[in-house]
Formats: structure tokens, C-alpha cells, sequence
């Protein structure tokens, strides 16, 4: 057992606290889209695609030169982001380019960047 861990030795329930909570609580389908977005930011590769794409608006093969991969390993992850709504395309003619689906997306990532970095 942890020893740095503090236990709350009180058996009384707070059942104005607990009420207010559960009130609060968005409903399974919202959790369930905000567990998969954490889940596309579990990813190391999906993280500097999506540092990379601060950048710039890139296409896969820009990307991959980029980050030193594949652009199959690169456009696997792109789907991923891209179904989490965390990345949009744009086509260009035969080319097609890659950004930060919108700003929520840069805002979710600098906060969680200055976390780790403190």
C-alpha cells in the first residue's frame, strides 16, 4: 500500500455533495466521446502529427518525410485523428492536406504540453 496516500476514515455519506455531483455528470454518450478523444491523444505518433500540423497544413507525404515514417503508418494514424474530429483534409487538386480540425484542438493540446512541462 501506498504510504504517501491519505484514507478518509468518516462512513458518512454526504448526500448533498453526491446529489449535486451526480447532477452534474454528462451523460454515458458524452463520456464515452470524451474517452475517445483522450484515447486518440494515447498515441506518440498521433501526438506529432498533430504537433506537426501547428505548423503547417501538410499532405501525408510532407508528413511522413517529416516525422520519418511511413505514409501508410502516417495516413493509419490520420484516420484515427480524423475520426476523433481532431484533424480535417482540404483537396487540392490530386493533393490532399491535413489540419487541426479547429482551434479547440491546439487549446486541448497546449494546456496538456504547459501541464507536462511544469
Amino acid at each position: 500500500m501506498e504510504k504517501n496516500l491519505e484514507f478518509c476514515k468518516c462512513t458518512q455519506v454526504h448526500k448533498d455533495i453526491v446529489k449535486d455531483v451526480k447532477e452534474n455528470i454528462p451523460s454515458e454518450e458524452i463520456l464515452n466521446s470524451l474517452s475517445e478523444l483522450f484515447k486518440a491523444f494515447g498515441d506518440m505518433t498521433r501526438i506529432k502529427i498533430i504537433y506537426v500540423l501547428f505548423q503547417k497544413e501538410m499532405c501525408v507525404c510532407d508528413i511522413a518525410e517529416t516525422l520519418q515514417m511511413s505514409q501508410s503508418a502516417i495516413s493509419h494514424q490520420l484516420r484515427v485523428l480524423k475520426s476523433a474530429r481532431l484533424v480535417k483534409f482540404r483537396k487540392d487538386g490530386k493533393v490532399v492536406y491535413y489540419s487541426l480540425d479547429d482551434d479547440h484542438v491546439k487549446y486541448i493540446f497546449d494546456k496538456a504540453l504547459l501541464h507536462v512541462k511544469e
